[in-house]
């Protein structure tokens, strides 16, 4: 069939195709008003696969508006013909049960939301191994949120497969019949990434030639007059036609008064059902129905008095088409038709007799319920019950749109006000998990209303404090979360306790000591005690012993060590114990143990914590928690002098983000944003570092500028070293001291920089200033036994301290250093410790120390700081090796997403486990090496070993 006018569209549609068949796959969504043309385009596609060869697979599926509210409903119509047992066992197991659980085929976790669509991916790349794939999808804007945002994630990883998808859209919609209207949810048309095509109306003259076409012989009168009336719209031309009578073809009879053109399509549809009343009660069957089966339709239809002949009536008017699966309608407009244009009781009634017929099938217990919502003329508890049923199931299947959806729904049919709120606080829990901050605000906000159920209210706290969190408020989420922790500590104690972590961890961030302290108190009052409480207890307990240290540290000589340290670390270092090595707890739990590992300076349990977590994000596909986890398994490598570690981690979270991009734009924290300011942030300190102004400062703008936040909590730490390492030694030192301002947790988490402000404080040459924070790092250090922290205390009392006993304590602190695992805080006491030998005239002693600081500053890429350790070499009459030529980065040339997949096959792992981490699809795997491979100067993956051995990767 000829598709007049439409040269420039099918014209896209042909290019997207020979890409894919040539192997760079993609996706084009077509979008405009209903009628301009856009499922004949599709069909046009498929027409152009089936001529390119036999072996092009087309896999088509159409959006309805009665399952825009079922969990994969889409998806699964259209992956149904090549969902076999063969193929979901070829898949990787966590993508198969993902894949099963989202149809309902197995038990779903609600962690598998992104590992569905990497299953999707997976299983169309290994299709298209085969032979080419065209996947056609029509009424886009109908497409559950679930199927919507597991597309998208396809559509954005096609460009290395033999993979087309096309899809049309519609705007302007009518109302959705069986789906309740459900607001913040994702808009199936916003698809970042995804090229748009937009039809126009016909020119004049593709529009007559389309009219001569499907209407030879017209009178010239009657055709001018079509012409005019449709203008330029394809489907009002051709219904306009098909309206009229051989006479009045030919000019012997009167044309209608109004012909059917585009504002009165459906006016004409509903005409010509009303002109089939045997056939009219299986329409709106059907249209209510979405993509009912067709015996499922009969039953139903028949149940309300319509014939077995009805439905085959229907498609010799050409209103459907029936094949032994599907009832599929001649155009959307024929089904909103059938639906708008029927009696209001009638709709109801068809409704009901859909739900009882699934109901007594036994196998669709969620669609059932929605009919019943739909059927439902006010509230009704069971219809309410059924539908929060229905939100739980799709919640387990990862479809996390649907099941707010659902709740919603089932909270506005809720007769009583305590369901009405329980129901709404569960779409509200939904929201934040899933990002969409502003929607759970809203909803909690309209729970709140509802009840005085203190339980209730503690849990719609926990949704209110993380859209605070996320908009920059950790106070305010910490005052609400405590406000709600106090009525619990009796009643309802797991939601007290959880309520008191997660104000912990806002406290501490907000820098607010007065709060820590409250949130102790109430956590001191939780019986019987339990481990996560003990730890806001001593998290207040060390920010009060620091404080006390510094207001005495510069009064008494040595200051003493304040009451309550040695007990608040204690407690810290038994809660992290117990969550290391017995008892994992929640997610929660294990973030804050790690900050407690923070605090403890403790490098090996902060490691152990953060790998073991990262592990189970990455194993659970739980991106929304990643971002955190890595930041602090990044800054544990860098400590560790592991930048390599470090920077595989950042290629990582900015390869996960560029693959998550397109992913059901939240209105929240996207994973995407938060772990670009995370490969941000760790570059950032890398190039601290390495004495890179331009590219440190670049990469906290980067990083704010995802944020919002302009420096994040490792900010001023990052830009003191930086300032540090260039000579800006007053800078540093105010730096810090601002930073160090902002409250007593700021202090305590600023305490590993306590090193680079002593140090800036006496070649600022104002050691005064450094007094207090030194006099409380000596205790803290002290009090931890980290020898790690115990050297530098050293070093800095060697600084600050009387010249007779530098030396001593210089070579203290390097007897420390030798049990601790942090090479750049060794190799800055060698350096230090050189100068002061070189100035007592002690030079052989300090070659040994010098050289030994500088191959550690030129392995960790700390460029000012090895030349500083060249200018001491050669002062001491070393044959200092000038600065090396900057080797030239091989990966320099490779984009993000090659390098963290280069890294990732030079530590040995295969092909599908790096596309399930990095959420791409195996050949896009096999793509990325194939093009770092010649980049490399490699010929195959064997030879990374190589490139391993020697520390690139």
């Amino acid at each position: 069939m000829v598709l007049h006018g439409r040269e420039a569209e099918e014209a896209a549609v042909a290019g997207l195709l020979a890409r894919a068949w040539a192997g760079h796959g993609g996706a084009l969504l077509l979008r405009g008003p209903a009628g301009i043309g856009k499922t004949e385009l599709l069909d046009e596609a498929a027409r152009r696969a089936r001529t390119a060869g036999s072996d092009v697979r087309v896999l088509r599926a159409t959006g309805t508006e009665a399952e825009a509210v079922l969990p994969f409903a889409a998806l699964h119509l259209l992956l149904r013909p090549v969902l076999t047992a063969a193929r979901l066992a070829a898949l990787p197991a966590p993508q198969a049960r993902a894949l099963r659980g989202a149809f309902g085929l197995d038990e779903a976790s609600p962690d598998d939301r992104f590992r569905t669509g990497l299953a999707v991916l997976t299983l169309l790349s290994d299709l298209a191994a085969e032979q080419p794939v065209l996947c056609l999808v029509d009424d886009v804007q109908w497409l559950d949120p679930s199927s919507a945002e597991a597309l998208l994630f396809v559509a954005r990883r096609l460009g290395d497969e033999p993979v087309a998808l096309l899809l049309a859209a519609r705007d302007g919609l009518p109302g959705a019949p069986a789906a309740d209207p459900a607001p913040g949810l994702p808009d199936p048309l916003d698809l970042p990434g995804v090229p748009q095509v937009r039809p126009a109306a016909l020119t004049p003259d593709a529009a007559g030639r389309l009219l001569d076409d499907r209407a030879p012989g017209l009178d010239p009168a009657v055709r001018t007059r079509l012409l005019d009336q449709s203008a330029g719209h394809p489907l009002s031309l051709v219904e306009s036609v098909r309206a009229l009578t051989a006479d009045q073809r030919a000019g012997r009879a009167p044309l209608p008064c109004e012909l059917p053109v585009p504002g009165r399509l459906l006016a004409a549809y509903r005409a010509r059902i009303e002109d089939l009343p045997e056939a009219r009660t299986a329409l709106l069957v059907a249209a209510a129905a979405g993509g009912g089966h067709p015996g499922e339709i009969r039953e139903a239809a028949r149940a309300l008095g319509a014939g077995d002949d009805a439905l085959p009536a229907a498609e010799r008017a050409g209103l459907v088409t029936l094949t032994s699966t599907a009832v599929h309608f001649r155009h959307p407009l024929v089904r909103a038709a059938a639906y708008q244009g029927a009696d209001p009781r009638d709709r109801v009634a068809a409704h009901q007799a859909l739900a009882r017929v699934q109901e007594e099938a036994g196998g669709e217990p969620d669609r059932a319920a929605w009919h019943r919502a739909a059927a439902a003329p006010g509230p009704d508890e069971d219809v309410a019950a059924r539908l929060e049923a229905a939100a739980e199931s799709a919640w387990r299947r990862g479809a996390f749109a649907a099941s707010a959806a659902a709740a919603r729904r089932a909270a506005g049919l809720s007769p009583r006000p305590a369901d009405r709120a329980r129901r709404l606080l569960s779409a509200a829990q939904v929201a934040v998990t899933t990002g969409r901050v502003a929607e759970a605000g809203q909803l909690a906000r309209q729970a709140a209303e509802l009840t005085e159920d203190p339980g209730v209210r503690g849990l719609l706290a926990m949704v209110r404090a993380a859209v605070e969190d996320v908009g920059g408020h950790p106070r305010t989420a910490a005052c609400l979360l405590l406000d709600h922790a106090e009525p619990l500590l009796e009643h309802d104690t797991p939601t007290a306790v959880s309520l008191l972590v997660l104000a912990a961890r806002s406290a501490w961030s907000a820098g607010d000591a007065v709060l820590v302290h409250r949130v102790a108190d109430v956590a001191g009052r939780v019986r019987p005690a339990r481990r996560e409480t003990t730890a806001p207890g001593a998290m207040a307990q060390l920010a009060a012993a620091l404080r006390t240290a510094e207001e005495t540290g510069g009064t008494a000589v040595p200051a003493p060590v304040p009451d309550g340290l040695a007990a608040s670390l204690a407690a810290l270092r038994a809660f992290v114990t117990d969550v290391l090595h017995h008892n994992p707890g929640s997610h929660l739990v294990r973030l804050l143990a790690a900050d407690c590992a923070v605090l403890l300076g403790d490098d090996d349990a902060v490691l152990a914590l953060a790998t073991a977590e990262a592990a189970r994000c990455r194993e659970r596909s739980t991106v929304l928690s990643l971002p955190e986890v890595l930041h602090t398994l990044a800054q544990a490598h860098l400590t560790r002098g592991r930048p390599d570690a470090a920077a595989a981690i950042a290629a990582e979270a900015e390869a996960t983000a560029g693959s998550l991009a397109g992913v059901a734009a939240a209105t929240g924290p996207h994973p995407a944003r938060r772990l670009t300011a995370v490969a941000a942030r760790i570059a950032a300190r890398t190039a601290a570092l390495a004495g890179d102004d331009e590219g440190c400062r670049a990469a906290l703008d980067r990083a704010a500028g995802v944020t919002g936040d302009p420096t994040g909590a490792s900010g001023p730490a990052t830009l003191a070293l930086l300032d540090l390492g260039q000579g800006r030694h007053e800078r540093a030192l105010l730096r810090l001291e601002d930073a160090r301002r902002a409250g007593a947790p700021a202090a305590a988490a600023l305490l590993p920089a306590t090193g680079d402000l002593v140090e800036a404080a006496v070649r600022a040459g104002v050691p005064e200033r450094a007094t207090a924070p030194l006099a409380a790092f000596t205790a803290w250090a002290g009090a931890t036994g980290q020898p790690w922290a115990q050297a530098v205390a050293l070093r800095c009392a060697a600084l600050t301290g009387p010249g007779e006993r530098a030396g001593e304590r210089f070579a203290a602190a390097l007897g420390h250093h030798r049990a601790a695992a942090r090479p750049f805080e060794e190799a800055r006491t060698q350096l230090l410790y050189g100068e002061w030998l070189r100035r007592a005239r002690r030079r052989t002693e300090a070659r040994p120390l010098l050289r030994h600081a500088h191959e550690t500053f030129e392995r960790l890429g700390a460029a000012p700081w090895a030349e500083r350790a060249r200018a001491e070499l050669r002062a001491v009459g070393d044959t200092a090796p000038s600065a090396p030529a900057a080797p030239a980065d091989p990966f320099a040339v490779l984009t993000a997403q090659e390098r963290a997949v280069v890294r990732l096959a030079a530590a040995g792992t295969t092909n599908r486990d790096i596309a399930a981490r990095l959420f791409l699809s195996p050949r896009t795997v096999e793509y990325h090496l194939y093009k770092a491979y010649p980049k490399l100067g490699i010929g195959s993956r064997r030879e990374l070993a190589t490139l391993k051995d020697q520390g690139t990767p």
